[in-house]
């Protein structure tokens, strides 16, 4: 699933960049999640349940809270571009309901999403502000067992969105650094191995810093 992300990224990305101006930025950071409302719906084995979840993001356990974006600037203020953010939610140690041995998204809450920005061009010195927001899809691996029911792999399970506000400051003419606010927002619902569905709604939020290049 994640060489079919990276190939529909570059299938999509190739012809609109190839005579851009192009900015190909990575970054980490400190991501977490508020709770979350699930809903189990329609299984064979595990019963209807819809209950409230706790969430933590671990953000450096591996794998790693990061993210990969590549923006074509059609002038010096706006720009446009995808984002492949690979979030994480696991529950806190206890907090699952009787009945659930796993229940999370840790090898991704992954959301692909194109954005739109506006940016500032060192507007205080060398620092450029920026915003940005964009619509997308989410992507996750779904994890969920009990006693009887397995489920684990990647999922189309929705839309999502996110939101951003940050700043960047130039090392040379082509490298850059940049700290930020990223949001998201991710609508899920997932195929359970014994027929059944769950859905839930996550929030994220996260402090990167990453770095850009420029070409």
């Amino acid at each position: 699933m994640k060489h079919a992300l990276a190939l529909c990224i570059s299938l999509m990305v190739a012809p609109a960049f190839a005579t851009a101006q192009v900015e190909l930025s990575f970054y980490g950071g400190v991501q977490t999640a508020p709770d979350s409302e699930i809903s189990i719906q329609g299984d064979s084995v595990i019963a209807d349940a819809e209950f409230t979840q706790d969430w933590e993001g671990r953000s450096f356990e591996a794998p790693p809270y990061y993210g990969i974006r590549v923006t074509q600037w059609k002038s010096p203020t706006f720009g446009f571009g995808l984002d492949l953010a690979h979030s994480k939610v696991y529950p806190p140690e206890g907090s699952l309901p009787a009945g659930f041995d796993v229940l999370e998204f840790t090898d991704g809450l992954n959301t692909l999403t194109i954005n739109a920005y506006r940016r500032w061009n060192r507007a205080f010195g060398d620092v450029t502000p920026y915003v940005g927001g964009g619509i997308g899809v989410a992507l996750p691996y779904v994890e969920v067992e009990n006693s009887t029911s397995e489920t684990y792999g990647y999922q189309l399970t929705g839309p999502a969105a996110t939101w951003l506000a940050g700043a960047s400051v130039p090392i040379n003419d082509q490298w850059s650094v940049f700290g930020e606010y990223k949001g998201s927002f991710s609508s899920n619902k997932a195929d359970l191995d014994t027929g059944g569905t769950l859905e839930t709604e996550v929030f994220t939020n996260a402090v990167n810093l990453g770095v850009s290049f420029n070409f």
